[in-house]
């Protein structure tokens, strides 16, 4: 199971950002899509992610001034990102021990997609119960 299964199953447009768009408009965006995070991109290459947390983060040390500054000063950087093989569990994994939510996923220095934690812990669940079901069906066989 890798991240090339996720990614597969959905629809390929990825929402990002700009670093030297305002943070108002990142605000903006994560809103009206209902999202929690946006990879930032130079050109078509990931140099970090805009998250609600770093919104909360800046709001909390610095003020509502913050808003008006570059994405590029408040996202989280460098990016931390994976590839379309890296394993699920191995995603998951990365994520504990990195505590985010959100990994873009890259070929080279370019954006493909991005998976959130909600949809590794959704396919593996998916999995689990798709091996349950058939080890059930194997039993009522026999």
């Amino acid at each position: 199971m890798t991240v090339a299964a996720i990614l597969s199953a959905r629809p390929h447009d990825v929402i990002a950002i700009a670093g030297d768009a305002r943070a108002t408009e990142a605000i903006a965006l994560l809103a009206e899509k209902r999202i929690g995070a946006l990879p930032v991109l130079d050109g078509e290459r990931v140099v970090g992610v805009f998250s609600e947390r770093d919104v909360l983060y800046c709001l909390a040390s610095e003020g509502a001034a913050v808003l008006n500054r570059g994405v590029r000063e408040l996202m989280t950087s460098p990016a931390v990102t994976v590839t379309r093989d890296q394993s699920v569990l191995g995603a998951l994994a990365l994520m504990t021990q990195r505590r985010i939510r959100h990994l873009p996923v890259v070929e080279g220095d370019r954006l493909v997609g991005l998976v959130s934690i909600g949809d590794l812990v959704k396919y593996r669940i998916d999995r689990i119960e798709a091996e349950a079901e058939a080890m059930r069906s194997y039993i009522q066989q026999v």
